[in-house]
């Protein structure tokens, strides 16, 4: 069974769902009629490890002294891990549900100490139901023996991550090439014999290796020394969000002694262009190259001499996930933040709305870059269409969308499509906090599938939100949040501490805007994040605008993208973390909101010069907007069964129409004079979600208006206010 191209993510990423890269370049091979096979070595690895003979071999191999109590615990419990890992791993891959009764009895798992935090997470899972405080137990217990790993097998080990540290600023070279002449380690041995035996099956000309993070590069390096020991005639590539973002000015040779190609930015052209170069029917004068590094001469050189663009979105084919393991990933329940727990249970089929961003402004931001830079939509038609075709193939109807900022209009059509085709699927994306995301907006979002949505509040702070170029206001944030929660929308924030000239006042006062958003129950969710200079972004381009010196200048022969430098305010941002991630910790589990900011923190800080009631009042200062004449107005509950009956008072009669609708949850009737219950089953009819025409507000008014008068007190009156809260949607 030989391949043209194999293709894979090396350990690790995600437990519970494969990296997308991988089956976004198989979904383009298959346009081009390219044959070719993915793995996700991450899954793959851990499944060996953590089985019954894994285990054997892990506590068979020689550890090293002196060992810590924990070690000498779970060692000395090592047939309880040997008879229950096989029944864990099933029950974390959704096969053997029945499991989690026993699990959550106190003499099934052996424990060792990551479970002395369970007296203190009670509180937070108190709630919670047996599947998933067992699945949260059993996160543990796999916790327990990551740590004995680490401690006697391999420090480098990581779930999410492997030797992530050699990968993180790694300017040099010198370090990662040092550990790759060692001996492979416990885990490399796994590594590569899961390896050996796919590119000895597959036998591929080309092999492309992904690396999107630091927690990736040492195994990508240790996948590629294998084959070329063993493979020397398959050329190997490396591509991914490492190489676009660290080695755009990479100059050491030594890295191509693992490395045929690296290429950098979107992968389809460039990977297309080097098979029919490796093919062989070309000679070297007339190869093409599009952003791709190798070696010539004994030299680092960096081609894109070919003049053919980029495939357009549209035209890269649906995502294909065939050949992985779909059944096999892992649930778990790590921490208690709603957003990181939804992201490691279950799994997530990846797509993108928008390559890049279409607001590409943010300072913090990478945004010279092509993948932040180059903004293009797909159609929602297509998007749907994928949406339909993957769901098919994996049978899975949860989707991630992985834009960097989801565009509203766009979402809005999207969620207009699914709901026209009568798709039942549950998807998340990230957002900015913009003022689009309207209260009408947010109900037909959820209507559509839409469980919860990201975005960065960053610092909540005006004047560095300002600084940001962000494009909001705290103000705005708060009505925004509001709008997704009260449609029943998870929000998730990610909040930003030591922004170049931040204050230590700026950062309380910042404090103080997220306890109240998160006591005002608009936000749900958060995660606070130190600030990290990069290469490619306005503050690292041009730090003298935002009051910082570099400390380094980005100018090593390996990975060049996080910068040191000194904020001219001398402020040790460090001291915060801590603190500001305790009082999160808290707020999101609804508590603490009464302790004053000092107590967070062990140091003396600064009152708050924030007002007690300043997001309540943001969000009691309903504006009054006229309604704009080009919104689109759509109704996308069911049909009324009407009657009709008169009434009389004090000699007068008049006829009355009663409209009864049948909502999922309730059934509610209106009651309008006759003409005005006519027009409005015939409006809802014309305006109905399954109707491909769309009738703007202005439209919908003149129909009204060419039979009745007083359109406005109509639209303002409280039976259509009824219909606005059970889905008449003015969009």
């Amino acid at each position: 069974m030989t391949t043209e191209i194999f293709a894979i993510t090396p350990p690790f990423t995600q437990l519970n769902t494969p990296y997308p890269a991988t089956a976004y370049i198989k979904g383009f091979l298959n346009t081009k009629e390219i044959s070719s096979t993915q793995a996700d070595l991450g899954i793959e690895v851990i499944l060996e490890l953590f089985s019954k003979r894994g285990l054997n071999d892990l506590f068979a191999v020689d550890h090293q002294h002196p060992i810590s109590d924990n070690a000498k615990r779970i060692l000395a419990l090592k047939d309880e891990y040997l008879k229950t890992i096989d029944a864990v791993i099933a029950f974390l891959q959704g096969k053997n549900p029945t499991l989690a009764l026993q699990i959550c009895g106190d003499d099934f798992l052996p424990q060792a100490a990551r479970f002395s935090q369970l007296e203190e997470l009670d509180w937070a899972f108190g709630a919670m139901g047996t599947q998933d405080k067992a699945k949260h137990l059993a996160t543990l217990y796999l916790e327990d023996i990551s740590d004995y790993i680490v401690e006697c097998i391999d420090e480098n080990f990581g779930f999410s991550r492997y030797a992530e540290r050699l990968g993180r600023s790694a300017n040099a070279f010198d370090e990662l090439y040092a550990a790759l002449q060692k001996e492979p380690t416990y885990i490399d041995k796994i590594l590569i014999s899961v390896l050996a035996e796919k590119i000895k099956l597959l036998q591929p000309t080309l092999f492309l290796i992904s690396v999107p993070f630091p927690g990736n590069l040492y195994s990508a390096f240790r996948c590629a020394q294998w084959v070329k020991a063993n493979f020397p005639e398959i050329k190997i590539l490396m591509g991914g969000g490492f190489p676009n973002t660290e080695l755009r000015s990479l100059s050491d040779k030594r890295v191509f002694e693992f490395f045929d190609f690296i290429t950098l930015d979107d992968g389809e052209l460039p990977i297309e262009l080097l098979i029919n170069n490796v093919r062989g029917n070309l000679p070297p004068e007339m190869q093409m190259y599009k952003r791709t590094f190798l070696l010539e001469n004994d030299q680092v050189v960096y081609k894109n001499d070919s003049f053919r663009k980029d495939y357009r979105q549209a035209d890269v084919g649906t995502p294909d996930y065939s050949g992985l393991l779909l059944d096999k990933y892992i649930s778990v329940i790590e921490i208690v933040n709603p957003m990181h727990r939804m992201w490691s249970d279950g799994r997530w089929n990846k797509l993108t709305m928008a390559h890049g961003c279409y607001w590409g402004k943010c300072t913090f931001c990478d945004i010279s870059l092509d993948y932040i830079k180059v903004y293009e939509p797909v159609q929602a038609s297509q998007i749907v269409g994928r949406i339909e075709d993957l769901y098919s193939k994996t049978g899975q109807n949860g989707f991630h969308f992985v834009d960097e900022a989801a565009p509203p209009a766009l979402m809005r059509e999207v969620a207009l499509e699914i709901i026209r085709r009568k798709l039942a699927v549950t998807w998340w994306t990230n957002i900015r906090f913009e003022k689009s995301f309207t209260a009408d907006l947010c109900l037909l979002l959820k209507a559509s599938g839409c469980i919860a949505v990201s975005g960065g509040l960053e610092v909540a702070s005006d004047r560095l939100l300002q600084l940001i170029d962000k494009g909001v206001t705290v103000e705005q944030v708060a009505k925004v949040t509001r709008n997704f929660t009260a449609a029943g929308i998870m929000v998730h924030a990610y909040l930003m501490y030591g922004y170049p000239t931040q204050t230590v006042q700026e950062t309380v006062d910042s404090l103080e805007m997220v306890r109240q958003l998160f006591e005002a129950g608009v936000l749900q969710s958060g995660f606070w994040h130190q600030f990290a200079m990069t290469a490619h972004s306005p503050v690292g381009m041009y730090p003298e605008r935002f009051g910082v010196v570099k400390e380094t200048e980005a100018v090593g022969t390996f990975a060049n993208n996080d910068i040191n430098y000194i904020d001219k305010t001398g402020i040790d941002h460090n001291k915060f973390s801590y603190g500001l991630k305790k009082s999160l910790f808290n707020f999101m589990h609804g508590v603490c909101f009464d302790y004053e900011l000092q107590d967070w923190f062990d140091f003396k800080i600064p009152r708050t010069r924030i007002a007690g009631d300043f997001i309540e009042k943001a969000l009691n200062d309903v504006a009054h907007f006229n309604t704009k004449p080009t919104a689109k107005v759509v109704w996308i509950g069911g049909k009324p069964s009407a009657e009709y009956f008169t009434k009389a008072k004090k000699g007068n009669t008049w006829e009355i129409a009663s409209l009864t609708f049948h909502d999922k949850r309730e059934t509610f009737t209106i009651q309008t004079n006759k003409k005005e219950g006519e027009w409005l089953i015939s409006i809802l009819n014309k305006i109905h979600i399954s109707n491909q025409g769309v009738f703007t507000f202005a439209e919908v008014k003149a129909d009204f208006e060419s039979e009745m008068e007083n359109f406005e007190l109509f639209w303002y009156s409280k039976p259509i206010n009824t219909l606005r809260e059970f889905g008449l949607l003015v969009l």
